[in-house]
């Protein structure tokens, strides 16, 4: 893990293949209590190229100086991001 909110990342590497690669991230909150919207690509070995993009929230505690995943959801798909997006747009314009 890491002491920095910066430095936390989806990157994930296996056997020399970067299988999961960041492209973007967006620190929703800052503190104990982290949140961070990351936008990423899955390596697809069977095609040998990265996937369609895909999004995950995560949140992270600071615990003895590290921070440390609490938990994730995966938006699974670019429709159910689009689908989220008109919900939450929906509400605020309720609000």
């Amino acid at each position: 893990m890491s002491s920095l909110i910066e430095d936390l990342t989806v990157n994930f590497e296996e056997n020399g293949t970067l299988v999961c690669k960041e492209l973007d991230k967006e620190i929703l909150s800052k503190g104990a209590w982290t949140t961070i919207l990351f936008r990423y690509q899955e390596w697809r070995p069977e095609t040998a190229d990265y996937g369609p993009d895909k999004y995950v929230i995560r949140r992270y505690r600071k615990s003895g100086g590290e921070y440390r995943m609490q938990s994730k959801f995966t938006i699974s798909s670019a429709k159910q991001a689009q689908k989220i997006v008109e919900i939450l747009q929906s509400w605020l314009a309720e609000a």
